[in-house]
């Protein structure tokens, strides 16, 4: 605690404004192992590597005003234990001066590089480690001493072609095992590859390709800052990945001759939020997948983007240097008394040979975590006058990144994962209830179930001191559509592109008492229906996915005269089941009455992907609508009740009309989306901008909502 005092406390006098010169120095030193084979970090089971394919290297960036040097290192590993990093900031901190607090080393996330720290079946390399520790120093010193004065600017450009989600959610009757033996599996990394199995992505990516470049005073290129969302991509023998090609590529193009008398240009790729995220986009068909894709021609993609970007960035060289850093214990998720015991049974004939299964891996690592109990995590901000980097210690998924991002007081910011430790995958606590391999409690993925919203809490909490700035709220803006929704006067109207629930605000703004709540096994932020004019420009719409919870609304005074209008997205195959999915369900909870209203799409049983609307418990009276909805795509929907007179529009065209009892409907405020009363095929994809009025909407009004240019998949 006062360690974290102390740190806080020195680091708010250095958020005071200083107008002052800035200064930056950039080195690249080699760190590629001298002794082979190495231990290498990046698979289920130990691993060693004999062959060099490219060089691994310690980047780093030491940059400066008259009164703070900060340090910045990126290190082609696939991750570092806080422990390591300690002992080489303490090293460095003797060297140079710059206080430990104020250094940042983080891990590309190459899977193809020598092992620092041990995780699942690879341990740390002996002969390694003292290696990487010393070099570390000596990158920051090298850097300290090409200290010139600068200027700095900022770019983001959208390179979403080359990342996409890797975890999808599966189909509630096609669950996978874990390794405990279990059927928890409900999403899993790359399920996405056979479509029938999976309803849809478990989370949003960034685009974004975020890069801070630094020029001498008089405009020669002296290092770029690179982050991207991508994970790795993959390569042969002791590689840096696509991280080294992108660094190397960025000093070919952008000085690719050292003037005489000064320090070449540094070139680095930092891991941006990824814990989530690959290079292969699974929402396309296995025909539209290259599989000879080169790691070459993908670095040299991002490449043409990060150099366009460049030559459009404007510098300032009037800008001050910040920095704070916070560490947080957290405990592990530690096996109860019967996993501990069937760890122990596992583990009891192992003796020094290596682990050969995944069973035994993860037998090992209940040992690990009951033995810790918990860990200590470091979190650090890091201002260069109005840009800002967060950086997290964990495999943080892009919906976290996301969050960061749109709460942090300053518009250019740029979040680094896995730095200053290798504390594994941190799902957002919704998640966890799917499992997965990003979930098994382990080194690699062991932290409490709160720990993203801690960790995300903290970052923003560190952005926001040093910056001197609250935080901004995040919220999307309102588009026209979103205005024509609310010209029609709806008493509820939730939008759902909250980041995280439980709730799901009312979009009519403050004091209207509508808001609704979501239920578990919901996740969050995916894209939603037509971006372009339910939000501002720029801005991409969001929806969740349902996962079989539902969101849930009392809405008191509502009578037999009602509408709902809402946005679809199924992400069942529609003869995967009896029902393909339940949409809206006005009833009382956990059954079904004599009298309440339920609407959904019809599966294998009848009405085959078909809209169906059935009253009270008559479940075998369903009336169906006309159109075979396709899956995977945004569709408008309106239900209107008259009294006994019903209809339902799908895309502003009238697929049912039906007489049902309005029998004691106006004793019946709570209303389900995504699921019905009793909880039967709930639904499985996505929902948006839900509205609901307190009238039976006319032709005219439905037109109003329509769809322009409706988006597909």
């Amino acid at each position: 605690m006062k360690r974290l005092l102390i740190s806080v406390v020195v680091g708010l006098f250095a958020t005071l404004p200083v107008r002052s010169e800035f200064k930056a120095g950039a080195a690249v030193v080699d760190v590629t192992p001298t002794r082979l084979p190495v231990l290498v970090n990046g698979g289920m089971l130990s691993r060693a590597l004999d062959k060099i394919k490219t060089r691994v290297h310690a980047r780093a960036l030491v940059l400066a005003d008259e009164r703070n040097q900060v340090a910045l290192v990126i290190v082609d590993s696939c991750m570092m234990g806080r422990p390591l990093l300690d002992e080489a900031k303490a090293l460095a901190a003797v060297r140079t001066g710059i206080p430990t607090n104020r250094i940042l080393i983080s891990a590309t996330h190459a899977h193809s590089a020598p092992a620092s720290m041990g995780c699942l079946g690879t341990d740390a390399d002996p002969a390694y480690v003292p290696l990487l520790r010393g070099k570390l120093v000596e990158a920051i010193v090298a850097a300290q001493s090409n200290l010139e004065p600068a200027r700095i600017g900022f770019a983001k450009a959208d390179a979403g072609e080359f990342n996409a989600s890797r975890q999808w959610i599966r189909r509630p009757d096609r669950l996978a095992s874990d390794p405990f033996g279990n059927r928890t599996v409900r999403a899993n990394m790359h399920a996405g590859i056979k479509w029938d199995d999976v309803t849809g992505e478990a989370g949003p990516k960034d685009p974004d390709l975020s890069l801070i470049s630094i020029q001498s005073r008089a405009g020669r290129p002296l290092a770029v800052l690179g982050n991207f969302s991508m994970h790795y991509f993959s390569d042969q023998d002791i590689s840096a990945d696509y991280f080294g090609l992108f660094s190397e590529g960025l000093r070919l193009r952008l000085a690719p001759i050292a003037l005489a008398g000064n320090p070449p240009f540094v070139g680095i790729m930092s891991h941006g939020c990824s814990g989530d995220i690959w290079r292969r986009d699974y929402t396309k068909p296995e025909s539209a997948w290259d599989p000879n894709l080169r790691i070459e021609d993908y670095a040299k993609g991002l490449l043409d983007i990060a150099t366009k970007a460049c030559a459009g960035i404007t510098y300032r060289d009037d800008v001050d240097v910040a920095m704070l850093e916070q560490r947080m214990t957290l405990p592990y998720r530690v096996p109860d008394r019967q996993r501990l015991e069937w760890a122990q049974r596992i583990t009891a004939g192992l003796g020094d040979r290596p682990m050969k299964s995944e069973t035994e891996v993860y037998a090992r690592e209940q040992l690990l975590l009951h033995e810790r109990q918990q860990t200590e995590i470091v979190l650090q901000a890091l201002r260069i006058g109005d840009i800002v980097i967060a950086a997290t210690p964990t495999e943080t998924y892009a919906v976290t990144g996301l969050k960061i991002k749109a709460a942090s007081p300053l518009v250019q910011t740029m979040v680094i994962e896995l730095a200053n430790g290798g504390d594994g995958y941190i799902p957002p606590p919704e998640q966890h209830l799917f499992g997965g391999y990003n979930t098994w409690a382990a080194r690699s993925a062991g932290l409490e179930i709160m720990a993203e919203p801690k960790i995300t809490a903290a970052a923003v909490g560190l952005l926001e001191k040093v910056t001197g700035r609250l935080r901004r709220n995040g919220k999307l803006k309102d588009g026209p559509a979103v205005q024509d929704v609310l010209r029609a006067r709806p008493i509820a109207y939730w939008r759902l592109n909250e980041s995280a629930g439980p709730l799901a605000a009312d979009a009519r703004g403050h004091g209207h008492g509508h808001d609704a709540l979501y239920e578990e096994a919901i996740t969050f932020y995916l894209e939603g229906a037509k971006s372009a004019t339910f939000c501002g420009s720029g801005e991409l719409n969001r929806a969740p996915h349902f996962v079989g919870g539902r969101l849930r609304a009392h809405l008191q005074g509502l009578t037999d005269h009602y509408s709902i209008a809402l946005w679809f997205w199924n992400g069942m195959p529609n003869d995967g089941r009896g029902v393909s999915g339940w949409l809206f369900s006005r009833a009382h909870d956990h059954g079904l009455g004599e009298t309440g209203d339920h609407l959904g799409i019809g599966g294998l049983s009848a009405h085959t992907g078909r809209l169906e609307f059935f009253t009270g418990d008559a479940v075998k009276s369903c009336v169906g609508g006309r159109t075979e909805i396709p899956r995977w795509t945004w569709q408008h929907l309106v239900l209107t009740r008259a009294g006994e007179m019903v209809r339902v529009f799908l895309n502003g065209k009238l697929e049912i009309e039906t007489k049902a009892s309005a029998r004691g409907l106006a004793d019946l405020p709570q209303c389900f989306f995504g699921g019905r009363s009793d909880n039967d095929s709930n639904w499985e994809g996505r929902l948006d901008e839900v509205a609901v009025f307190d009238r039976a909407l006319n032709v005219r009004e439905i037109a109003r909502l329509q769809p322009r240019n409706s988006k597909a998949r």
